[in-house]
């Protein structure tokens, strides 16, 4: 049928830009899996991974009512983080005055230890989902606004010149010319970010919290149970990754005009 091959062109595009990461992993996974069958060391030091995914297996249902609560924070603190950050850069690039008034703030916002600052907001907001939202956006925030700023910088001044010459006004000049420079920008923060995201979460939960991956990993090291750790580390893994591949789809959803013309290439 005509629609089949399309579709076959596009599944061996899509396995062609696969198969050099799944090879990767599949084989680091293999020697993982061979060095600690072979080499002697007890799996209570380091499990061999269809150990790891063995218990993961067994433990499904406990790592899955874990990984819910790490989900909605990191969700709900980068939606958050987003939205603050595309607001304050708006705000910024609107009221240039404000880049000078704010940015030393934000900068100095990510000077904090993470490993300090955790216990305190836990202890200042309590163990509920409060504190792992807040912790989730500090940590994702400010890339966030430095890469739509720098999007908004980007814009070509002949663009900005003629939609200007035409009568806009200045929020106008931003709707048209600013903001869809900044997309490119925009998607390369949403990606770096999310990754922050998750391990915020977790770091979060690590230092207060009643359930979720990061108290998960903590009773799994404090029982002497490294194959646990490890299994929660791969659905950690596995969130990012998928979260990661939604900020990819969302791109090409945005931006279809990348994908047409062959520039867009993730």
């Amino acid at each position: 049928m005509p629609f089949i091959r399309p579709v076959a062109a596009r599944a061996a595009t899509a396995f062609s830009r696969l198969w050099p990461a799944v090879l990767s992993v599949g084989g680091l996974f293999l020697l993982w899996e061979a060095y600690a069958q072979f080499s002697g060391i007890p799996p209570t030091t380091l499990p061999a991974p269809s150990r790891v995914l063995a218990q993961g297996a067994l433990h499904s249902q406990a790592l899955w009512d874990n990984t819910l609560p790490t989900i909605t924070a990191t969700v709900l603190g980068f939606a958050c983080s987003v939205s603050a950050a595309f607001v304050f850069s708006v705000l910024i690039d609107f009221f240039r005055p404000l880049r000078r008034a704010l940015l030393p703030v934000f900068v100095i916002s990510q000077t904090l230890p993470m490993i300090a600052i955790a216990p305190l907001v836990v202890l200042w907001f309590g163990f509920g989902l409060t504190p792992k939202i807040m912790l989730v956006a500090l940590v994702t925030f400010f890339p966030m606004l430095i890469a739509l700023l720098q999007g908004y910088a980007s814009t070509a001044d002949e663009i900005e010149q003629l939609v200007a010459s035409m009568g806009a006004p200045r929020w106008r000049i931003f709707l048209i010319a600013r903001l869809p420079s900044a997309l490119p920008f925009f998607f390369a923060g949403l990606r770096i970010s999310i990754t922050y995201a998750v391990v915020g979460a977790i770091f979060a939960e690590y230092a207060g919290a009643a359930k979720g991956l990061g108290i998960y990993i903590l009773n799994a090291k404090n029982n002497f149970r490294p194959d646990l750790v490890l299994a929660a580390v791969m659905v950690s893994a596995t969130l990012t990754l998928l979260l990661f591949g939604v900020t990819v789809l969302l791109q090409r959803l945005s931006m279809p005009w990348l994908r047409l013309s062959g520039s867009h290439k993730p």
